[in-house]
């Protein structure tokens, strides 16, 4: 593809653009992250403008593909997969894939509604209490079920049969994000899914994602992203 991808989210943050970035790099495809370039802003809204495009999107993260304007994390990876020999090629392969990124995009939410249990037009602050009861059952109970659950699926290697996967980058992700959220609760909790975080270590160590995760692409952990830390909601 000679015409780079255009990722549209939100600048400043990793989100679940970066589910999409990681999956960029690996393949080393060339993109361009739109909203983090000057007079970037306006594209990225104008995806979300049914008068502008036949098929917006509800929100970021978009991929503009050619003439494809494709929204939703895991359609994008979807996508992707099937182009770039990051998904099975079997019907049954791409589906199972789907299945377990639409998973990861199921914790990704809760782990999200833990700082914002009542509503994402309210501050942090404005809703402290209710979050700690929240995180209080999505460290105990919450985590450790997803984790169960994936824990299982890696157990040969990686999540999609015998080869890496987008899957596989978004399990790192998640690993990496619940450690910056909640540093104490998966330090207490890893030892019990080693083959989660071998996954995780074996993703870490590819060519192109360790370059990316060394680079200023890499937009650090922040707590106006997904994943937060407040240490009161990791006791």
């Amino acid at each position: 593809m000679t015409v780079p991808y255009q990722l549209l989210y939100w600048p400043g943050l990793q989100g679940r653009g970066e589910f999409v970035r990681l999956a960029l790099e690996e393949t080393g495809v060339p993109y361009v992250d739109v909203a983090r370039q000057k007079g970037g802003m306006p594209k990225l809204m104008a995806s979300l403008d049914g008068d502008q495009f036949e098929h917006p999107s509800f929100a970021p993260p978009v991929l503009l593909a050619g003439e494809l304007l494709i929204g939703q994390t895991a359609n994008i990876l979807m996508y992707l997969g099937a182009k770039h020999k990051l998904a099975p090629r079997s019907e049954a392969g791409r589906l199972w894939a789907n299945q377990l990124q639409l998973t990861v995009a199921d914790i990704v939410n809760e782990a999200h509604d833990v700082h914002h249990p009542i509503s994402t037009n309210l501050y942090y602050e404005d809703q402290k209490k209710e979050a700690k009861a929240r995180a209080k059952d999505f460290r105990e109970q919450r985590i450790p079920k997803y984790l169960n659950y994936f824990e299982g699926v890696v157990r040969g290697g990686y999540a999609v049969g015998s080869r890496l996967s987008y899957v596989d980058l978004s399990l790192f992700q998640l690993i990496e994000g619940l450690r910056y959220a909640f540093p104490k609760t998966m330090a207490r909790l890893e030892p019990s899914y080693p083959n989660l975080i071998a996954l995780h270590d074996k993703v870490a160590a590819r060519p192109n994602i360790a370059t990316y995760l060394q680079s200023k692409r890499r937009i650090p952990f922040n707590e106006t992203g997904i994943f937060r830390h407040y240490p009161e909601l990791d006791k």
